[in-house]
């Protein structure tokens, strides 16, 4: 509730008239009444980003999803004791063990509690879709299920952003959406390997892109110019 005091108009849209600050306990309350009528909150979700869509047809051509720590408010100690056997019963069952990067001042490492992995729109900061999951799971096996999510509310993604974190080959299938992603420093990125190979000629390219003169009609291809597949490298030296 620290964010809701801190911005006036975000207090005035949730407490109406009188501008109290809701207590922590009331938050817990109306979360637990969204939770009971989920069913309700995604028709409101939904028609919610139909009007924003018709206001700003750029919203949600261009995404960028990552995933947030949120540590759970329960005794998360992994050890019964010092040097002792792994916990084997938390004050909080639902949630688990696992790793956050570091932020300011503090450390990476293990945490207890939960993720929030969310899809926003780069042109107007805006959330197209989100989860809140386990903090086990890698965060890559949630991006395709946001993408889907978003498009099912209608949203048409040209391009997705991610961190390293999300640089797997699944990822790079990304339902027709032009991933963007720094590379890892693996073994193979070091050689060279993610790179076009090369001739005396240059780099390849893909051929479908360097033949510009049509065919004439009923001609057969060069064998060179066979387009590669879907996620393949480039097949040979057009020249």
């Amino acid at each position: 509730m620290a964010l809701v005091s801190e911005h006036a108009a975000l207090r005035a849209v949730i407490t109406a008239a009188t501008h109290d600050t809701p207590s922590v306990y009331a938050c817990y309350r109306f979360t637990t009444k969204l939770r009971k009528y989920g069913d309700m909150l995604e028709r409101c979700i939904d028609g919610v980003t139909v009007s924003l869509r018709e206001r700003m047809p750029e919203l949600g051509r261009d995404v960028a999803t990552d995933g947030s720590d949120m540590p759970a408010y329960a005794n998360g100690q992994r050890y019964v004791s010092k040097n002792g056997p792994e916990r084997e019963r938390y004050s909080d069952p639902d949630a688990s063990w696992g790793h956050r990067s570091a932020v300011s001042t503090r450390k990476g490492g293990g945490f207890y509690g939960y993720k929030i992995d969310a899809l926003v729109c780069t042109a107007t900061d805006l959330p197209l879709a989100w989860d809140v999951r386990t903090a086990r799971d890698n965060e890559s096996i949630h991006a395709l299920p946001l993408i889907d999510t978003a498009r099912e509310r209608g949203f048409a993604i040209e391009t997705a952003a991610f961190d390293k974190g999300y640089d797997v080959a699944p990822v790079y299938e990304a339902r027709n959406v032009r991933p963007i992603i720094p590379l890892r420093e693996t073994p193979g990125v070091k050689r060279g390997d993610h790179k076009p190979p090369t001739c005396e000629h240059g780099e390849w390219s893909s051929p479908e892109r360097t033949t510009s003169a049509p065919l004439p009609s009923g001609a057969a291809p060069p064998a060179s110019a066979s387009p590669p597949q879907r996620g393949s490298r480039p097949t040979g030296c057009t020249r």
